[in-house]
C-alpha cells in the first residue's frame, strides 16, 4: 500500500465522532488510526459483495472509471479480467456494427 498521504476533511454525525474517539482512547491510537482502518475494511468488504463489483464492472464498461481506478477497486488480477471482457465486448460492438 502506498505511504503516500492525502489530506481529506468530511462531516460526520457528532455520535459517531464521539464513539470513534472513545474506541481510539481505548486502543490508544489517534482518531486517523480508527477512520483509515474502519474505511479500508469497509472498502476490502465492499469490493467483495458481487452486486458492488458489477456495478463497479458497468462504470469501467461505460468509461465512466479509469483502468487505474478500477484495479484500485478490485484488484489487478480482476481489473485484467475486467479488461479483457471489455476488449471482447467492444470488438463484438464493432463487428455487430459493421454487419448492419
Amino acid at each position: 500500500m502506498s505511504s503516500e498521504k492525502k489530506r481529506v476533511q468530511f462531516r460526520a454525525p457528532r455520535r459517531l465522532v464521539d464513539r470513534t474517539d472513545a474506541l481510539a482512547d481505548v486502543l490508544g491510537e489517534d482518531r486517523t488510526d480508527i477512520l483509515v482502518t474502519a474505511l479500508r475494511e469497509y472498502l476490502q468488504d465492499a469490493t467483495h459483495d458481487d452486486a458492488l463489483t458489477q456495478e463497479i464492472a458497468a462504470a469501467y464498461y461505460d468509461d465512466e472509471i479509469s483502468l487505474e481506478q478500477l484495479k484500485s477497486l478490485v484488484g489487478a488480477e480482476e481489473a485484467a479480467n475486467l479488461q479483457v471482457l471489455k476488449q471482447q465486448l467492444d470488438e463484438d460492438f464493432i463487428d455487430e456494427a459493421a454487419d448492419a
